[in-house]
């Protein structure tokens, strides 16, 4: 699976002028454009003339432009979809998906755009395979803050499940997968320890509440040097392996094989498409 580097998915107002062009110089990957939460329901008008103006100016360079629409069963679904049809955007972000029916309904309504979907409900996290295998369908974004609510949970351990059924259901199909906000913007220790854990788990990257986490997201879902490091060596050594007529070598003790290759090639290339887009 290859794509743009998403190791930080920023949330941005839709409504304020201010945050959007802030916006334009934050070493982020992704930006969301947020109409939904983010905005209050007299702003809702109003935030999508702002946005539209904001994207048509430009000055958002290579980052992924995704706009977070309201759901297509309230008020402002419908009028949120026509302005995303002429935004100059990469994907649109669909919030409380429950089935690929509702990726279809909106898939219906924009057949030019990327969809991603918020997984966020109960119904949608039992549903995640076959959300991720529809053919519009191109990243999940993790919804924990409303996924705690519905499950009446109080720990991120509690919605380890959901987690990774989601995070299968993404691989299965090459679909990005962005794992859910941290609340406490201030807290880099435990935005640290709940990227790392993010990280191990597979996902592609972390959506945030704050520019004030943007680093530490790009830090940890990005291929440290010594990740590079051991990349480049097993790579080495397997291609030495192989022409000496072996299947198999051996870097710091450890066995590596083909496909410890492929992730190796895998970090080279990510490490790669970070550089690339930083130097944008």
């Amino acid at each position: 699976m290859t794509h743009r580097p998403t190791r930080s998915a920023l949330y941005i107002p839709g409504s304020r002028d201010r945050a959007l062009d802030k916006a334009r110089g934050l070493p982020v990957d992704v930006i969301l454009f947020d109409l939904e939460d983010a905005v209050a329901p007299d702003e809702k008008a109003a935030a999508r003339e702002t946005l539209e103006e904001a994207l048509a100016a430009g000055g958002y360079g290579p980052r992924y432009k995704v706009v977070r629409i309201n759901g297509l069963d309230t008020d402002w679904g419908a009028a949120d979809v026509a302005a995303v049809a002429e935004m100059a955007c990469d994907a649109v972000l669909l919030p409380k998906v429950n089935s690929a029916a509702d990726v279809e309904a909106l898939a219906a309504q924009l057949p030019d755009v990327p969809i991603w979907a918020m997984m966020e409900t109960p119904q949608g996290i039992l549903n995640a395979a076959e959300i991720a295998a529809h053919p519009r369908l191109e990243g999940f974004v993790m919804g924990t803050n409303d996924l705690a609510k519905e499950l009446n949970s109080r720990t991120r351990a509690a919605m380890r499940v959901s987690l990774q059924t989601c995070l299968l259901a993404a691989r299965a199909c090459a679909v990005i997968a962005i794992d859910g906000v941290y609340n406490a913007f201030k807290d880099e220790e435990g935005l640290r320890a709940e990227c790392d854990e993010g990280r191990d788990f597979g996902f592609d990257g972390k959506s945030l509440i704050h520019p004030a986490q943007v680093a530490i997201a790009n830090e940890v879902f990005g291929p440290s040097e010594a990740e590079i490091d051991l990349a480049r060596r097993q790579i080495a050594a397997f291609e030495d392996a192989v022409a000496g007529g072996q299947g198999v070598a051996v870097v710091d003790g450890k066995i590596v094989e083909n496909l410890h290759v492929e992730t190796a090639r895998a970090t080279l290339a990510k490490a790669e498409a970070i550089a690339t887009l930083e130097a944008s």
